[in-house]
């Protein structure tokens, strides 16, 4: 009798893993290296020396790229900026808005940096990563990043 109460509760485990469905994409180097390359593109393309930063969803980094004569600072920057907006699921330039328009409770929340030129990575409705651009403009910033996200690609890898 020992043995059918255990294979019973076995079978009762193995019915919701059944039900499970595959996981969410997650962001690949080659995604990563792919967002990166685009944006250096753009970059290049006029002139904009920058540090790009890809990061996965929970804001860790998976490729940074330092352009010749981009400045120092802009490392840390770009990292901040890609980190808010994986966390928060939206690009930077949103906070950005809504500091010029008065707002200042953004200010105070941990984490963010309302400056424009992070853009989350975002594959079949599900934000897998973000990209942050720091060196030029934060409109410029904004310009590169969004080049790179765009290469993200349909699968996240």
């Amino acid at each position: 009798m020992r043995g059918l109460t255990l294979l019973v509760a076995g079978m009762a485990v193995a019915g919701p893993l059944a039900a499970q469905t595959s996981p969410p994409p997650a962001l690949t180097l080659e995604a990563a290296t792919r967002v990166a390359a685009a944006a250096q593109a753009e970059a290049a393309k006029n002139n904009w020396a920058v540090v790009i930063v890809v990061v996965d969803a929970a804001g860790y980094p998976v490729h940074l790229r330092r352009m010749d004569g981009a400045q120092l600072g802009s490392v840390l920057v770009a990292q901040e900026k890609a980190k808010t907006a994986a966390l928060f699921r939206r690009p930077t330039k949103a906070f950005a808005d809504y500091v010029a328009e008065g707002s200042t409770t953004i200010l105070g929340l941990p984490g963010v940096v309302p400056i424009e030129g992070g853009v989350p990575l975002i594959v079949g409705g599900v934000v897998i990563g973000a990209v942050g651009v720091s060196g030029v403009t934060a409109a410029q910033d904004g310009v590169v990043a969004n080049a790179g996200a765009r290469a993200v690609g349909p699968s996240g890898g």
